[in-house]
């Protein structure tokens, strides 16, 4: 598949380009693994998804670099698989159908289990498949035959595998323990799925009475409804506030239940009153207290975060309306003291988006501290996994340390469903907390256990609730793979190379995985943990929903297209683990720096159009390898290897934001700004031959070097051009995608030569910026004169002045020395003694010729002519060497100037003072001078810029009249103010480079 034409189009179609080459790469399987072929092994497994999702920019972040390291791999030979999938997303998925339900006035208890489970995966393929179809369209190169989704089959086998196993080994048991209970989804989640917010709220102050009637204690509280749950009140053991009141017995007010006074040293005696309310069937710290002191749980809320019974008079009220109302009550009965505003941290659910209730219930839990040492030890001992950047080590290390037991169970249908079986034959038919079960990996293994536990009338129910979703998110790399299968996919790939995500993930899935494998598979599931950052908005403010700041990525890639956009997210990380600032005009829905990105395809569009138009269609192939005649093919491909040496050694190094800018510069600078434009000469057909074919030949080996650099970043219109240029048949299944990498060659690389060149670039660049400071018209052929004390800067500016002439427009080119000095240096002895030996030899030539003379003058009308020739001859000779000062030090210095001094003003042609009517410029030590006498008219130059001047500089008063004035600094907005200082600044620097410009014109 590939274009008709011999060239590419006049213009770069990014959308009918992308669409054509996604469609052909997946058609031909182009990324399909295989385990039986040779090759390192580089494996990725995609994070995971939410089915429920749809692109957001920080999908496309993340799988845009991602891409770049597997294409970058699979170029470099290695054995490549990225390994595509979604996860089911429990409350997600619950949320979405439970609105649906509820839109149509039904909940999913009445519509039963199994017909939710229904709905669920007839919601999955109807709209499940969002956000493959959008990655799609990024042209990710992932092997689509080995998609996996969360609850496949084969996965759902290695999550009851894991179970049953974690279960056999005692690492999971069931009990009654305090969780995070969210009301909204009405399931307890885990700790990572609970965010901190900071909060406004209230501290409440009561009155508790002694029971004795000798007083009372203070408490202060910022959850009063909990009160109704109160078992004990806990003072410090050292507190001498509270020391004779420790045994005694306090009267709860409302519920009137006799609860003790206890001490603890977990109280703090500087929070509040040093006197705190325990509640142990609603707050962790309690919970530890009422084993310790073994009190009474108190349960008072409903799952829907309703009070139940224990609520007494507020039973059915919502908790925070049960807030309101006990509060009103305890001021009415006249144990409220005060309340005051207090700002503290308050846990949300992530999913439900609702403060969460720490709520007693009966669980599955994971003994998480054999599985997180086991992950410590890897770390600890073999820095396995390796955190790039390496200061995501400490935080995933302190994760590990305190992590408390996992509860795994989940209050939801859409899932895996927990593989217990309960034998409720033993409990009268119910589930209770006491009811005995057996786990097995299937319905049939669970009835064959029960048969043989509890006989052959034994009734088993499997347990309702769901596992948590990150358990099976846990085992994704080697479950993707086969696990608990041994697959030739788990023994060629496992473990994976390199995991992709953001840090903000760490602790939902990056730990979870590596326990889960450490303990599995007796490996690290990946070698390299890649944590990148966030995709910021225009305003550098992290992009969120709640914020309604997000960027949306399909409009972008509408707008500019897919390599457009996936560049830009790419260029601009600074280094590993950088969050990314992305310029967007929410007005118009326009990105200048995804723009740019689009300007630079288009500039490697027409360059290739260039190039290909001038190959007498020819191939890469069929010129071969460049058989360079001219400076500058020796210096592009110098340049070029540098960029591959350099390229690999940043992606090597995750270091991608570096290495997409170095190309950038490569292409768009060294290569179109500047080759392309000094071989155009040569590539006319008038040219040498042997000069044009090396132009050739340099031109489709850099071009097709180019292309493939750059397509791990920009892979559709690399993978377009490069078809083209190589001629690929119609039917053809050859692709860009699969040729090597680049590879760098020493023997290429002439750093001396590179940096000669930069001083050619550097002197056209002046010559041009002179001439468009002192507005040259761009067609005018001007005179330049450069100047320069360095004898190597002299040779590489003859060497190139053919590149200075065509380039610059310079019609005459003088390269001279600098001003040699006036004053006269010492004499060397040897010029003394040769000076001497001239005067010697010329008295001699002098004697002979009188004597000639005399004879010459006795031959009749001879004597008289050479009187005649000679008188005139020493006229014109003191007229031409003796009358003037400078043709005097012309003279004698043919006979008193050095050797070198003589070799110099053979071989350099001495440059004239900067006439008048000049501009001036400085490139390193090179003087440029550009006389613009007969070229531009200076007097109106030289008044436009004093013009200009005197306008900036008005302005610059204005402003400096504005900033002074304290009423406009106190009183006009700060962002006035600071654009006021900005527009200051602005001109004052705009003055000074008129200044200059002015300077100039010498």
């Amino acid at each position: 598949m590939t274009a008709t034409i011999t060239n590419l189009p006049s213009l770069y179609d990014p959308f009918t380009t992308e669409a054509k080459w996604q469609k052909f790469w997946e058609e031909n399987q182009i990324y399909k693994a295989d385990p039986n072929k040779g090759g390192e092994p580089y494996c990725v497994v995609i994070p995971p998804p939410n089915v429920t999702g749809s692109l957001h920019m920080g999908h496309a972040f993340e799988s845009a670099l991602i891409d770049t390291l597997v294409r970058y791999h699979r170029m470099q030979g290695r054995n490549t698989l990225w390994l595509p999938g979604t996860d089911h997303a429990s409350i997600a998925v619950h949320t979405i159908l439970e609105k649906q339900l509820k839109a149509e006035g039904k909940t999913r208890q009445e519509l039963g289990r199994d017909k939710f489970l229904e709905r669920s995966w007839q919601w999955k393929a109807e709209s499940g498949g969002t956000i493959v179809n959008q990655l799609r369209r990024l042209g990710v190169s992932v092997d689509w035959s080995r998609e996996r989704f969360t609850l496949d089959e084969g996965l759902s086998k290695a999550v009851a595998e894991a179970f049953v196993s974690l279960y056999d080994e005692g690492l999971i048991y069931r009990g009654e323990y305090l969780v995070n209970w969210c009301p909204a989804t009405q399931s307890a989640v885990s700790d990572v799925e609970v965010e901190s917010k900071e909060v406004e709220g209230n501290l409440w102050h009561f009155r508790y009475p002694l029971t004795d009637g000798s007083g009372y204690v203070e408490v202060a509280t910022t959850r009063p409804e909990t009160m109704l749950g109160d078992t004990a009140v806990a003072v410090n053991p050292n507190d001498d506030r509270y020391k004779h009141l420790i045994g005694k017995t306090l009267t709860l007010p409302i519920t009137q239940r006799e609860i003790p006074i206890i001490s603890d040293e977990l109280v703090d005696p500087a929070f509040g009153t040093g006197c705190v309310k325990v509640t142990p069937a609603h707050d962790p710290n309690d919970f530890e207290m009422g084993k310790r002191h073994n009190l009474p749980f108190i349960n008072i809320l409903n799952k829907d975060g309703t009070l139940n019974a224990n609520g007494g008079e507020f039973v059915g009220q919502d908790r925070f309306v049960a807030r309101k109302n006990v509060v009103s009550r305890l001021e009415t009965d006249g144990f409220l003291v005060k309340i005051e505003d207090y700002k503290h941290t308050v846990p949300y659910s992530d999913r439900g988006k609702v403060p969460v209730e720490p709520l007693l219930s009966t669980q599955w839990f994971v003994k998480i501290r054999p599985l997180a040492d086991k992950a410590l030890a890897f770390l600890d001992e073999k820095n396995s996994p390796e955190f790039v950047p390496q200061r995501w080590t400490k935080v995933y290390r302190d994760w590990l340390v305190n992590l408390r037991d996992w509860c795994i169970s989940r209050q939801l249908w859409w899932g895996h469903q927990i593989p217990a079986w309960y034998a409720v034959s033993e409990t009268n038919g119910q589930i209770t907390d006491n009811t005995p079960f057996v786990v097995a990996k299937s319905t049939d293994e669970a009835w064959e256990k029960a048969k043989a536990q509890f006989g052959e009338n034994v009734q088993l129910e499997q347990d309702p609730d769901v596992l948590d979703t990150w358990f099976s998110s846990g085992l994704w790399p080697f479950s993707t793979l086969g696990w608990p299968e041994q697959t030739p996919d788990l023994a060629k790939y496992y473990p994976t190379t390199t995991l992709v995500t953001g840090f903000d993930i760490i602790f939902f899935w990056v730990a979870r995985m590596t326990m889960m494998a450490g303990h599995f598979t007796g490996q690290m599931p990946f070698q390299t943990v890649y944590i990148h950052g966030l995709v910021r908005d225009e305003n550098n403010k992290k992009m969120s929903k709640s914020a309604n700041n997000g960027i949306d990525p399909l409009l972008l890639i509408d707008k500019y297209g897919t390599d457009a956009l996936r560049y830009t997210l790419v260029r601009e990380v600074a280094g590993a683990g950088q969050d990314i600032r992305l310029e967007y005009d929410r007005k118009k829905d326009e990105s200048p720096s995804v723009e740019a990105s689009r300007n630079f395809a288009n500039k490697l569009w027409n360059a290739a159009r260039f190039v290909m138009m001038n190959l007498d269609g020819q191939t890469p192939g069929q010129l071969g390898q460049p058989n360079v005649t001219e400076l500058s093919d020796r210096w592009i491909i110098s340049r070029y290897h540098q960029v591959i040496k350099q390229t690999t050694n940043y992606i090597d190094n995750y270091g991608l934001g570096e290495a997409a800018k170095g190309i950038y510069e490569f292409i768009w600078g060294d290569f179109c700004d500047w080759y392309i434009e000094l071989v155009k000469s040569r590539l006319q057909k008038d040219a040498d031959p042997l000069s044009r074919k090396a132009a050739q030949q340099t031109l489709a080996y850099v071009l097709e070097g180019i292309l493939k650099l750059l397509h791990p970043f920009m892979p559709h219109i690399t993978e377009e051009i490069w078809q083209t240029l190589t001629q690929q048949p119609e039917n053809s299944s050859q692709t860009l995608a699969l040729q090597a990498y680049p590879q760098a060659d020493a023997n290429w690389i002439n750093p001396a030569l590179e940096t000669q060149f930069d001083l050619l670039i550097g002197t056209i660049r002046t010559i041009r910026n002179l001439r468009a400071e002192a507005e040259v018209k761009p067609g005018a052929r001007i005179i330049a004169n450069l100047q320069t004390d360095s004898e190597s800067e002299r040779q590489i500016l003859i060497a190139g002045q053919s590149y200075i002439k065509d380039l610059a427009k310079v019609e005459t080119l003088t390269i001279a020395a600098g001003q040699q000095p006036s004053t006269v240096t010492k004499k060397k002895p040897q010029r003394g003694l040769k000076t001497i030996g001239l005067v010697i030899a010329g008295l001699v030539f002098l004697r002979v010729a009188l004597a000639v003379a005399d004879t010459v003058d006795n031959v009749p009308f001879l004597g008289t002519f050479f009187e005649i020739v000679g008188l005139g001859y020493s006229a014109w000779f003191v007229a031409r060497n003796l009358l003037s000062t400078p043709a005097r030090q012309r003279f004698l210095a043919k006979f008193f100037a050095s050797p070198t001094e003589k070799n110099l003003s053979e071989t350099v042609p001495q440059a004239p003072q900067a006439a008048e009517k000049s501009i001036a410029g400085v490139v390193g030590t090179v003087q440029v001078v550009i006389p613009l006498a007969g070229v531009v008219d200076i007097e109106t130059l030289r008044a436009k810029l004093e013009r200009s001047i005197s306008k900036v500089e008005a302005e610059a008063q204005s402003l400096k009249g504005r900033l002074s004035n304290p009423k406009f600094v106190d009183k006009a907005p700060a962002d006035v103010v600071q654009a006021a200082r900005d527009a200051l600044a602005e001109a004052e620097k705009q003055v000074e480079i008129l200044r200059l410009r002015l300077q100039t014109l010498v």
